[in-house]
This record gives C-alpha cells, structure tokens and sequence, in this order.
C-alpha cells in the first residue's frame, strides 16, 4: 500500500459497493444487441426515471412487447432488492479474492485455472471463459486454454475479472496491471488482455488519482500504447476535450468501432470511459452514464462502480446503491453464496497491506 494511499479500507469497500451496485443497474437491460441507447432512453422517460438517480424501475403495467428485460429482472429493480443479484462480473471478484488468499501475488495462471475447476460452476461461464475451462477439462495448459477453439479472445471477459487486482495494490498500477495479465492470459487475447489490464491498474490509480480522468489515464500507461484500446479511450478522451456533449461523443465512437459487436472489449472500453469523464466525479452520474451508454451495460456499470467507489469510498456512495443491497451478496462462487460485502471488503484490504 502507498503512503499516499489514505482511507484504504474505506475505498476498497467503496469498490466492492459500487461495482456490485453499478453491476445491478445494469443486470436487467444487459443485452446489447435489444437495448440499444435509444430503447434505454424511451424506457427511462416510460417509467419516469430521467434523470436516472436509482435503480431501474421495473417495467409499468401495459409496457409491451417492447422492453422486454432480462428473465430475472425483479430481484434488481428498485423496490425488489433485498441484496445483491448473483452475476458473473461478481463472482469474478470474489474468485479473485480467494485466488489471492489461496495462492498469494505470486499466482501463477494454472493456478487460476485449478481454482474455477474446483469453486466454478461451469454453467456460469460464457464465451471466452467457458472455451477455456472446456479446454481445461480436456488437459490444455495456458495459453492454449486462450486460443484452443475460442471466437471470444478480445471480448470482455478478463476486463470484468480485473477489479480485485487493483484494489489490492492501491496507488500500484504497474502490480495491478500485471496481476491482471496473468489471470487474463487464461481465456484471453490480444485487446482482450489489454483490457484487464487497463481496469485493473485504473482501479489501483483511483486510490491515490485526483480525479477520474488521472485513473483513466494512468491506467493507459500500462498497456502498449498502440493497441485499439487505447486508440480508442484516447479518442473518447478528445471527443471530452473539445466539448462534445455525452450523447453525441457516443454516436462518434459508435460509429468507429461498428462491427465489433457489443461484447468486444473495445467499444465498451469506451463507453466505461464517457461515463467516467462525464461523470465528473459524482458516483451516482457516473454509473448512470454508464449504464444509459448500452452495450454489456451490467459490466460496464460495474467496472465504472468499482472507480467511482473507490474514488469517493464507500461512505461517499449515496444510500440508495448501498441500502438495498443488505450487506449481502449471492454467489455462484462455492462457499461464498450469502457473504457479507463488507467481510469481503476487509478480507480484501487485509491483503492489500500484505
């Protein structure tokens, strides 16, 4: 931990809350290709919740065909929560933390591997992380657990699993990032990688930043310079700079990363960036902007949450992200279903200090 790194545990906690929060908000709209910005926007203005200050409100009577949420939408609307929805860019957060318990900073990527055989369901992994724990239940090793029949090696799965990294090197970037790098090369590739790593380092930058935008920026400095995602935080960077309002920098940066598909690390990247910049500061614009930005909204929200949250810590989280959330959280995790956040909050920062 840096000396420069002050309330620690706090800000680590205030990760925890705002990515499990902003990971909430999220949930019910998280499919990219339906819930395009324009239908988040008409059913924000439907149910009466513009400006967006809380959850989402849950679908009126009479609504339609025409917002069609998620299946398990009505444990995360406002109104409904009684803790948190189980979700995978959760449960990465936690298997995180129990890597690192288990196995120390001096992990190794086999060693991740073993531990989602043993504490994983394998019905709860998508995409690049199912190819790889299929090609780990065949006897594949890293990195070809990463490229072994896997069409997902740049989407956003290592980015989701990159949290935990930084929250336990505050004001550390370099470790943070290259802790995420290892876990990363599991199931990923290429941008895919590059995206853990910005999160992770940006998560440890924020205990020490100034502002978003310095942890933003910081978190560039550990990725090779001219990978497409940093080409394209950069771009959201300068579309911020010259003025352009939120909505209109998004149909920019839409326009220039079509055909990624809404899972591709690249284009969410961005979209956590706008939310961040134009969040200004402020915890609850910031996930709001972020999840209104579309794409994979419940990842995105929860990595803009968990800096954001780190950012202002925990006691600087408006009560209506943190209330209904009942110090609780579900899991798929073994051994983890029901934990307290603010347990895993200081398990967390007991290894921060190691």
């Amino acid at each position: 931990m840096t000396p420069s790194a002050k309330g620690t545990p706090d800000r680590i906690l205030g990760g925890w809350l705002g990515r499990i929060a902003g990971n909430m908000l999220g949930k019910p709209i998280e499919r990219g290709d339906y819930w395009t910005r324009e239908r988040i926007e008409r059913y924000l203005g439907l149910t009466g919740a513009v400006p967006l200050t809380d959850y989402l409100p849950e679908p009126p009577p009479g609504a339609g065909g025409g917002f069609e949420l998620r299946p398990d939408w009505r444990g995360c609307v406002r109104g409904r929560i009684h803790g948190s929805c189980r979700d995978d860019d959760v449960d990465y957060s936690i298997l995180g933390l129990h890597l690192l318990e288990t196995h120390g900073f001096d992990f190794t990527t086999e060693q991740v591997g073993e531990l989602w055989l043993l504490r994983l369901p394998y019905l709860q992994t998508f995409t690049a992380e199912r190819a790889a724990y299929r090609n780990l239940t065949a006897g594949l090793k890293p990195p070809l657990t990463a490229t072994n029949h896997n069409p997902y090696q740049e989407w956003i799965g290592a980015l989701i699993r990159a949290d935990v990294f930084g929250w336990t090197s505050p004001g550390d970037p370099v470790r943070a990032a290259s802790l995420a790098r290892r876990d990363a090369v599991l199931s990923h590739t290429g941008n895919g990688v590059y995206g853990a790593m910005w999160a992770a380092a940006m998560v440890a930058a924020a205990f020490t930043a100034a502002d978003a935008r310095t942890a933003v920026e910081t978190g560039l400095e550990r990725v090779p310079p001219g990978c497409r995602l940093v080409r394209a935080v950069r771009r959201v960077i300068a579309l911020y700079d010259s003025g352009l309002p939120w909505s209109e920098a998004l149909d920019t940066l839409e326009g220039e990363t079509a055909g990624l598909g809404w899972i591709h690390t690249v284009p969410n990247a961005a979209v956590i960036t706008a939310g961040l910049l134009y969040g200004a500061g402020d915890f609850t614009r910031t996930v709001a902007l972020t999840v209104r930005g579309g794409l994979d909204t419940d990842s995105n929200g929860a990595t803009a949450g968990s800096v954001a949250g780190v950012l202002c810590g925990a006691s600087g989280i408006p009560p209506q992200w943190t209330r209904p959330l009942e110090d609780r959280v579900s899991s798929a995790v073994f051994g983890f279903d029901g934990a307290s956040i603010g347990e895993l909050g200081d398990r967390t920062a007991r290894l921060a200090t190691r």
